[in-house]
């Protein structure tokens, strides 16, 4: 059994122009014009050495080998022709978006108490127009990509997000990125509420704090909120969509 996800009623010929993941628990079949791989927060902030998560104590060890794999789901999205979207969290130079000591975030963010802890780093973790913010190199945004800032975890929390995904006609996410039990996850179970059929790409996200935690969000998404696949699946069946021609 597989699940089907193409909105035959509306395209009739969605079906004929869809690919089937391999994917747990289950296979997943998508229409590439109804899908978009979304690419959470993968910033310098998050991946690079220097970066906030490096700042605040966390293992960053993983991240390289995860932007690689991403890079390979986006050439593989790109030429299926699926739409990439791109979360990127942080907020404004005063960290007026951050919120207060009347805010969770101002609490609980690693970045904020980092800062705290080390004054001499004010201004200068996940402040819009610093490094530390920037998408990676290796994976900056490319013609046609669309780029949705945020600034909480979840990338449906007052963004356009949600518009800018049913105005396209997508009904699908491939989510990818960092953190797995964060940003990803949360977004993630967002998606799910809003009726969006979510898969999750194990091998290009990445997770902070022990290796427990990349198990215990990848058992959430395949159990309760999607389906889980890899980036050699994703790639597989991406690359054999038919055109519209």
């Amino acid at each position: 059994m597989s699940i089907d996800t193409t909105a035959t009623a509306l395209h009739p010929q969605a079906a004929a122009r869809s690919i089937t993941l391999p994917a747990r628990p289950e296979p997943v079949t998508l229409a590439p014009a109804e899908t978009a791989v979304v690419v959470v927060d993968m910033q310098n902030a998050y991946s690079t050495e220097g970066g906030y998560v490096d700042l605040a104590g966390f293992d960053i060890s993983g991240a390289q080998g995860v932007i690689a794999n991403i890079a390979r789901a986006l050439d593989a999205a790109r030429s299926a022709g699926m739409q990439v979207v791109y979360f990127q969290n942080g907020w404004d130079a005063d960290y007026v978006e951050a919120g207060g000591p009347g805010s969770p975030n101002w609490h609980k963010s690693n970045a904020l108490k980092t800062m705290r802890r080390r004054p001499e780093l004010a201004g200068k973790l996940l402040a819009k127009g610093t490094w530390d913010y920037a998408i990676v190199d290796a994976l900056v945004p490319q013609a046609g990509d669309i780029v949705v800032p945020k600034t909480r975890y979840s990338g449906f929390f007052n963004t356009s997000m949600d518009s800018v995904l049913r105005a396209r006609g997508i009904r699908n996410l491939v989510f990818v990125g960092i953190a797995t039990n964060v940003c990803v996850e949360s977004s993630l179970r967002d998606a799910f509420h809003l009726e969006y059929f979510c898969v999750m790409l194990e091998d290009a996200t990445h997770h902070l704090g022990p290796a427990f935690m990349q198990q215990a969000a990848v058992y959430n998404v395949e159990t309760f909120f999607g389906w889980v696949s890899t980036v050699n699946d994703f790639c597989g069946a991406a690359l054999q969509a038919p055109s519209d021609d």
